[in-house]
């Protein structure tokens, strides 16, 4: 292990803890935006109708997630979900995105990482976010500098906007190349085993396993390991204390 030039971080339950998803509360926010409702569908009619085409399509199914590549971003998604069942909502998609995913998951920054990303910049570390995620460009960026105002992301990619996910190689070189840095210059931290740890060591990253938000018993039982080779930490003080040793 060797200090790096930069830090790349995974969202979701590693720089933002979101609560329990709730799908049809996220619904119920968009449809009050709904100037058309042809068939007065109820929001668990239509979450029912976009779990039957997720079905379909494999998406955020837990056991495969990391062999879903590609993205099928929201923009996509949520105009055929509303308008193949006759509603129309006056939003934007990107304005859809953050209605829906404000109500449906809420989230709060994980404990300790506004110290840890200030520390990093004190030390002239770089950042950036590399993230597995369906909602728009804009309503990412706008929930993390919402949430951490202070940061210093160079940039925030996601595979809404960039077509594929974790653990394809192909994201991570992209980070790379907006960076103008080598692999061995670059440490990327996250919360998936399969998609941030596995992914960012095969694109030649140093991978961190953050699990201060995982139930690792169950991750064991799913028979995954500590692998000794990836460094693996419970909170953002010890990452930190390990860099300054």
């Amino acid at each position: 292990m060797k200090m790096p030039k930069m830090i790349l971080f995974d969202y979701g339950q590693t720089l933002i803890a979101e609560e329990k998803f709730d799908g049809v509360k996220g619904t119920e926010a968009v449809l009050r935006y709904a100037v058309k409702n042809k068939y007065h569908l109820s929001a668990e009619q239509v979450y029912a109708r976009a779990n039957e085409i997720n079905q379909e399509f494999g998406r955020f199914d837990p056991e495969r997630r990391h062999l879903f590549q590609i993205e099928i971003p929201n923009t996509m998604f949520t105009p055929y979900l509303y308008e193949s069942q006759g509603i129309e909502i006056g939003l934007s998609n990107a304005e859809i995105d953050t209605v829906f995913w404000d109500a449906a998951a809420p989230g709060r920054p994980t404990e300790g990482i506004k110290e840890f990303l200030e520390y990093l910049k004190s030390i002239g570390i770089r950042t950036g976010v590399i993230s597995n995620i369906c909602y728009a460009p804009s309503a990412v960026a706008k929930r993390i500098n919402r949430l951490l105002p202070e940061n210093a992301f160079e940039f925030i990619i996601t595979s809404s906007n960039y077509i594929f996910r974790k653990p394809n190689k192909r994201i991570f070189d992209l980070a790379l190349e907006k960076a103008q840095l080598q692999p061995d210059e670059v440490w990327y931290i996250g919360d998936q085993y399969e998609c941030d740890v596995k992914g960012s060591l095969n694109a030649g990253l140093f991978p961190v396993w953050y699990i201060g938000t995982v139930d690792l018993p169950d991750t064991m039982e799913e028979g995954r390991s500590v692998d000794e080779n990836i460094l693996t930490v419970t909170d953002w003080d010890a990452l930190r204390q390990r860099m300054e040793r």
